[in-house]
């Protein structure tokens, strides 16, 4: 059998990290396996859906690398193929009209519920061998409804969940046709899922109470249902399910705000599954080691720090070049002009970042103007210590303008002056740099521009 996972989001509002990891497990499983991922979007939600959820949808997808193998199928343009099943269904029996308004059916909920039952649709309309059907009233169109199984129960074994078992006693007869003729999720999602093969379904456990009806419905179109693994939900840093209303940001957001789509990928793959107790890991061994085996059973929180260190962790390996081109990027924005010093830049600062936007920060300092941190300058730069300033900057003004030559003339410097490095460094770092903390002062001098260097130092 050929794994075919699916990720099948509406996109009724942004996708935020919760959503994207409905989309992560199916990917790399599929991957794993050398299987197939489809991308599909439920957008029969005609009110709630927008366009631009879609192109989030995409768009964070597209920069994580979650790229499908087919799709984005859209519901919207298959309803032909969902009303074709809808009549043959009417044909063998499976589903029958329900003509019982909207207001009885919230008048027999309320009794139900005043009675302390389970509120639930009564059959009232469900034909029944040897019963009279009751007199259509007029003017009212239909629902339809399916003939849900009498007695017994759903069974099936969740990847996460373990074995589940519902009584069909509990499930009452799903509409899956609304009046005008409008095919509901449920009904759509067995339809999808039997044309696109699906394999294997895994997605939030928010489906759970789903999935008995759609195992009934596959079952009743002749079909065996896929493999579920209802992922446990994915919390906020308060404790919270993760949305939009509890102040989720948009997937895309991370990328904008200087994340690595291998360090978001790192992250995420940890909430809710583990290989052991590898925290960094490259998306190459993600894919060798993942499986539904070791998926979590309980709710996973998210954790801004953890994300940050992840990401730094994956700064650091990732190559200068490929680090240059994203801060390259981010610099052309701010109308900041770069060179070939960039990778070099991006390789001495990147040990000291966690987002490509701080390393923007360090390395827009090497291509504009700089203005010393007031506080450090105060601290620093000092009557005692301009002498030993302007002897540096006469030296630096003839010699080879390498780190090893520059290292040399630092050197030189001290030793005519008697200072100790720091005395030296910290403020050379305060007016080239605008901070006192940086990485070593021969390196960072090597990397800037020697008039600038020299026209900050003659400045103090």
């Amino acid at each position: 059998m050929k794994v075919r996972t699916r990720f099948a989001p509406s996109p009724t509002g942004f996708i935020h990290l919760g959503n994207i990891r409905s989309a992560l497990y199916p990917w790399a499983f599929a991957r794993s396996q050398g299987g197939t991922f489809i991308l599909r979007i439920e957008d029969t939600d005609l009110e709630r859906s927008t366009q631009a959820a879609v192109d989030v949808i995409l768009e964070g997808m597209r920069w994580l690398g979650l790229d499908p193998d087919e799709g984005p199928f859209y519901q919207m343009q298959r309803m032909d193929r969902y009303r074709e099943v809808i009549a043959q269904m009417r044909q063998q029996g499976l589903v029958y009209p329900c003509y019982m308004s909207v207001a009885a059916l919230d008048a027999l909920r309320e009794r139900q519920m005043a009675n302390k039952e389970k509120p639930r649709y009564d059959g009232t309309w469900r034909p029944e061998p040897g019963q009279a059907a009751a007199p259509v009233p007029e003017g009212v169109q239909p629902v339809w409804r399916f003939k849900n199984p009498i007695g017994g129960s759903v069974v099936w074994d969740d990847k996460v969940k373990g074995r589940i078992e519902i009584s069909n006693e509990e499930l009452d007869d799903l509409v899956i046709a609304r009046p005008d003729g409008t095919p509901t999720y449920n009904f759509c999602v067995v339809v999808d899922d039997i044309d696109m093969e699906i394999t294997h379904v895994i997605r939030g456990d928010d489906h759970v109470n789903n999935t008995p009806r759609q195992i009934n419905i596959f079952r009743a179109l002749g079909k065996e249902p896929p493999v579920y693994a209802h992922l446990p939900t994915v919390l906020n840093e308060q404790g919270e399910k993760m949305s939009k209303r509890n102040g989720a940001k948009p997937v895309t957001q991370y990328r904008d705000e200087g994340y690595l789509a291998d360090g978001v990928v790192n992250y995420l793959a940890r909430l809710g599954w583990s290989h052991g107790d590898d925290e960094i890991f490259s998306r190459e061994q993600f894919l060798e080691w993942f499986d539904l085996d070791h998926l979590g059973k309980s709710a996973a929180q998210f954790d801004d720090a953890k994300l940050r260190w992840v990401n730094a962790q994956h700064m650091k390996a990732t190559p200068d070049a490929t680090l240059a081109g994203l801060v390259g990027d981010l610099l052309k924005q701010r109308g900041v002009t770069t060179d070939d010093r960039l990778p070099a830049i991006c390789g001495l600062f990147k040990d000291r970042c966690d987002t490509t936007l701080v390393l923007a920060d360090w390395a827009q300092r090497f291509y504009g103007d700089v203005t010393p941190n007031a506080d450090e300058a105060a601290k620093h730069i000092t009557d005692g210590v301009r002498p030993a300033i302007a002897m540096l900057a006469k030296m630096l003004e003839g010699c080879p303008w390498t780190k090893e030559a520059i290292g040399e003339a630092v050197k030189e410097t001290l030793r005519a002056t008697g200072l100790k490095m720091p005395q030296l460094a910290m403020p050379v770092r305060v007016l080239v740099m605008g901070t006192a903390q940086t990485p070593s002062l021969d390196a960072v001098l090597s990397l800037s521009v020697r008039d600038k260097v020299l026209d900050r130092l003659r400045s103090a």
